[in-house]
């Protein structure tokens, strides 16, 4: 650890020497950014594998875990886990603690192989390389399997791109005997040497004649040089050299006499140099062994005595800092919310991945994005059936995924939500989440909703939904977490600590808020991206304008309507709420009302940080847009009828017509934080909210009134279910409203707290009985559904159970 604290003192005394000058900020920009790189360098960022290493390079070494039990011929294919996935035999898996900059735990409950396994990975950043990293696996028989079963064990190591990997080990030619090494050496990695150490455990013995040549007590290694496209198929290198060992029993053995299933799937023992190495252990019973990856620029090689105080030392630190960070309130202090808070946030920022590849883009569709005739769904359809598509980049991305299992690639939409708790903890990650997002942006503005890179990313996607469009867009919630970060550093500004003050208290480690305790330092960042925000408004605006004029709608505003483009006769994907219904027919005259919300989120949290950056030019022309679109919001989609906010369409007769599904769209422009405190409009949203008819439920807030003739109808996506994201942004402007003085203050305090109650309560019990969090969670029961293993915007019940409760102070304007 002594490297670790070499770097928190060199970056403390590069916060407190201050920046008075231009040269100094440049001076401390890239010295946390180079620290920030490292600290962040090595992590588990293959999400979608049970547990995958690899370092924020687009060809880099990376390394798997694989697997199973060996006591049947069936169960090397049925039993061997490898990449995350739904319906197996497996009662609950993930981190129980994690910090990205150090490290945690992860269980994983395999019930099908009667075997829990548990992964605590350790880093130590350092040495201009990235430095060195370590993981100790230990699997442990779960009560119902026999003390003699069988479990086979496989490490897949990967060396990408240029570079030079060679496996070392002390045996003979059936296989290593303890330590087995690799020697390393690549560009970026310079020198280095990975370890899987001999371990504990028992391993088995037959009395099956072919025991003289295959042992159960040596380690096998096999070595290869594979293609590009064959490098990250670990599964099947790995069947592909078990059958030729499984086709030798049968063809001397035959059926009569063969041997245990343990002896017939061993690979080769052929170690030597390669990019693809194969490591395969059998165990009888418990084990545990340790892989350590020593960077030679690091100095010092990783010993099993640092892996075991490292990961005491990352465990307490996580503890002590997650009670601090997230200090759960009333009613939520009990010790299982503690557990289960550290699962799903632990199990969010575990879920930060790494991607680099090409995707999907098809760009002959863009110029159409204006979709204006009638029956313009079937032309996209259409226009989509040409193929036009064609691979772009590569890009990267760094991103947290929604769910490892079903979802392991990024989301923009999802991303906002994802970096809301995130932000809490490490504000610096978060920040480096968001320009990995923006790097990915076009020259026009646009940035792809769906970022599916490289064929493994696409294996789980299928091959309809894989292509990218120019003119799609997404609901833009980073600049929720952007505006969240303006705002954070105008309030610290002049109330911290000294640097070096701020750098000893507590387990902090400095680079987690780097941006936000140093002034300059945030506003350069803000200033950095404050023009791509800009160009992605920009972009919004332009591409999915609706058309008010040429209908001859009156409003305030000629301007500020706007239509989601890329919507079906059932679907909307692009708003992110798919099957929720939408106007029909559908028609180039649509109005939506969820679109003109989250440009009107835009356009003032674009406000607020061109204000803070004093930016008076953009302030005017920002101001002017969001009263526009303040107007328009009631000119165009307000019901005085139906007391809500509702979608627009044109009529048989040429006429905006409104059409009414209460339901999530009815509260966007709520939810955005549109509406004033005293506005009569927000007190009929509250009353549509906490109408146990219609939106209220004791698990959350329905995605569709129980009133409507399409709930529950169709897929039944967003059309009856409660989803997390939606009731977090109601929670927070329940909040809101509750701390203001207004009419509605006393009912906004009301169901703030039974929302907030409902809402954890609900994700609560469903990971206590299931061991998951999930997608959505049906409205009647209030049981997990969909996706499991979603601890995506699902984990944002972390940040619920950290607000306060209202207490009710303040008094009600009359």
């Amino acid at each position: 650890m002594a490297r670790f604290i070499q770097l928190v003192a060199a970056l403390a005394a590069t916060l407190s020497a201050g920046t008075s000058a231009t040269g100094d900020l440049s001076v401390l920009t890239a010295e946390v950014g180079r620290q920030n790189n490292e600290s962040l360098f090595w992590g588990p960022y293959k999400p979608n594998l049970y547990f995958g290493v690899r370092s924020r390079l687009p060809e880099s070494l990376w390394t798997g875990l694989m697997w199973g039990r060996i006591e049947d011929y069936t169960d090397v294919k049925d039993g061997l886990r490898y990449t995350c996935e739904q319906g197996e035999d497996i009662r609950g898996y993930g981190w129980d603690e994690y910090d990205a900059r150090n490290g945690g735990i992860q269980t994983i409950h395999d019930q099908g192989n009667k075997i829990d396994i548990t992964t605590s990975f350790v880093k130590v950043p350092g040495g201009g390389n990235g430095g060195s990293w370590a993981v100790r696996v230990k699997g442990e028989l779960r009560e119902d399997a026999p003390a003699n079963h069988k479990i086979v064990v496989y490490y897949y190591i990967a060396q990408e791109g240029e570079g030079e990997l060679v496996a070392r080990g002390s045996g003979d030619e059936l296989g290593y005997k303890g330590d087995v090494t690799f020697a390393g050496k690549s560009k970026p990695l310079g020198d280095y040497k990975l370890v899987m150490t001999e371990g504990r455990g028992k391993h088995p013995v037959g009395d099956h004649e072919i025991s003289a040549s295959r042992p159960g007590d040596v380690v096998l290694v096999h070595s290869a040089v594979v293609s590009e496209d064959a490098i990250w198929q670990a599964v099947p290198l790995v069947f592909q050299k078990l059958q030729p060992a499984a086709a030798d029993v049968q063809e001397n053995y035959g059926m009569e006499n063969p041997p245990p299933a343990w002896q017939v799937y061993r690979m080769a023992h052929q170690p030597g140099s390669g990019n693809s190495h194969i490591i395969q252990r059998t165990y009888e019973g418990s084990f545990e062994f340790d892989v350590i990856f020593s960077s030679a620029s690091a100095g010092k090689e990783l010993t099993e005595e640092d892996v075991t105080e490292a990961i005491s030392a990352t465990s307490s630190a996580f503890a002590d800092r997650f009670s601090s960070i997230f200090e759960f309130k009333a009613p939520f202090k009990a010790e299982k919310y503690q557990q289960f808070g550290k699962s799903m946030f632990s199990n969010l920022l575990g879920g930060v991945g790494y991607f680099y590849g090409k995707q999907m883009i098809d760009r002959s569709y863009a110029p159409e994005y204006d979709e204006e005739n009638e029956g313009f769904w079937e032309e996209a359809r259409q226009a989509r059936e040409r193929r036009s598509q064609a691979l772009e980049g590569p890009y990267e991305l760094f991103t947290s995924v929604p769910s490892r299992p079903f979802f392991p690639r990024g989301f923009l939409w999802d991303e906002g939500f994802h970096l809301a708790p995130i932000a809490e903890w490490d504000m610096d990650l978060t920040l480096e989440v968001i320009k990995s997002w923006y790097n990915t942006m076009d020259d026009d503005g646009w940035i792809p909703r769906e970022q599916i890179l490289g064929p493994e990313a696409r294996t789980k996607v299928p091959e309809e939904f894989q292509v990218q469009y120019p003119h799609y867009a997404n609901p833009p919630t980073l600049f929720l977490v952007i505006e969240d970060f303006m705002e954070r550093l105008r309030k610290s500004n002049g109330t911290l600590p000294s640097g070096k003050e701020k750098l000893v208290q507590g387990s902090r480690n400095p680079l987690h808020m780097a941006h936000l305790d140093n002034m300059e330092l945030g506003e350069d960042f803000l200033r950095k991206i404050y023009p791509l925000l800009k160009r992605q408004y920009d972009w919004f605006r332009k591409t999915q304008r609706g058309d008010i004029k040429g209908y001859d709608r009156e409003a305030y505003s000629s301007k500020e309507g706007y239509r989601w483009r890329g919507r079906s006769e059932s679907h909307i994907l692009t708003s992110g709420l798919d099957d929720y219904p939408r106007p029909q027919p559908p028609h180039p005259g649509e109005l939506h009302v969820d679109l003109m919300s989250w440009v009107g989120l835009m356009t003032k949290s674009l406000k607020n940080i061109a204000e803070a950056l004093g930016m008076e030019e953009d302030v005017r022309d920002l101001t002017k847009n969001l009263d526009a679109i303040e107007h328009n919001l009631n000119d165009l989609h307000w019901s005085e009828k139906d007391g809500c906010y509702c979608d627009a369409t044109i009529d048989d007769f040429e006429e905006h017509k409104l059409v009414c599904h209460k339901g999530y769209v009815s509260l966007f422009p709520f939810m955005v934080g549109l509406l004033k405190a005293n506005d009569p409009k927000l007190g009929k949203t509250l009353d549509l909210i906490g109408d146990e008819e219609q939106l209220w439920s004791p698990h959350g807030i329905r995605s569709l009134s129980k009133q409507d003739e399409l709930y529950g109808t169709g897929e039944n996506y967003w059309r009856s279910p409660i989803w997390m994201p939606m009731n977090y942004m109601v929670v927070k402007q329940l909040q809101n409203v509750a701390e203001q003085e207004g009419p509605y203050r006393s009912k906004a305090r009301d169901m703030y707290n039974k929302l907030r109650k409902n809402l954890v309560d609900t994700v609560f019990k469903s990971w206590e009985e299931t061991g998951f969090a999930w997608e959505q969670y049906n409205p009647e029961t209030g049981a997990g559904q969909r996706t499991q293993h979603f601890t995506g915007w699902t984990s944002l019940v972390v940040k619920m159970m950290a607000m306060d409760e209202s207490s009710g102070h303040g008094r009600d304007e009359l």
